[in-house]
């Protein structure tokens, strides 16, 4: 699995949108500063989050992005997905993996399994609404 910057600015707006879900509407530029992103790559970031149904906007002076449903219906794993990609490390662990003629034999391809499934656990499990109860307890949260 690999974070891009662009997953990682990704994850900081959808949190930012849930500490302010059924109160606010944020601007690009004050989310921009929020999150330490440049603005202009921030823009293209809500709209792909837009398009995917993760956010919506409203446009004029008092315009702003909201999220689009509850932060206890967005899980860490489906935004990480959508704008980052497959979490498996390896293409070899793909059920139906055959470029590989070591593919049935290999112990590495079983690690991999596991990092996977690891991951894609802990993930697939941890909504945002989670990630806001953390933040308000003040415990550190690890950004991917």
């Amino acid at each position: 699995m690999h974070i891009t910057y662009k997953g990682d600015y990704a994850l900081k707006a959808i949190l930012e949108l849930s500490l302010e879900y059924g109160k606010n509407l944020v601007t690009i530029s004050e989310l921009a500063k929020r999150i330490d992103a440049p603005e202009k790559f921030l823009e293209q970031i809500l709209l792909d989050l837009k398009r995917a149904g993760f956010v919506e906007s409203k446009r004029g002076k008092v315009g702003g992005y909201i999220l689009s449903r509850p932060p206890s219906e967005i899980k860490l794993g489906e935004v990480i997905r959508f704008i980052d990609g497959p979490l498996e490390p390896v293409a070899c662990i793909e059920k139906d993996y055959k470029d590989c003629r070591d593919v049935a034999n290999c112990i590495f391809r079983q690690i991999w399994q596991q990092v996977y499934q690891a991951t894609s656990s802990i993930i697939d499990s941890l909504t945002f609404e989670e990630l806001v109860k953390r933040v308000k307890k003040e415990e550190p949260i690890y950004y991917i």
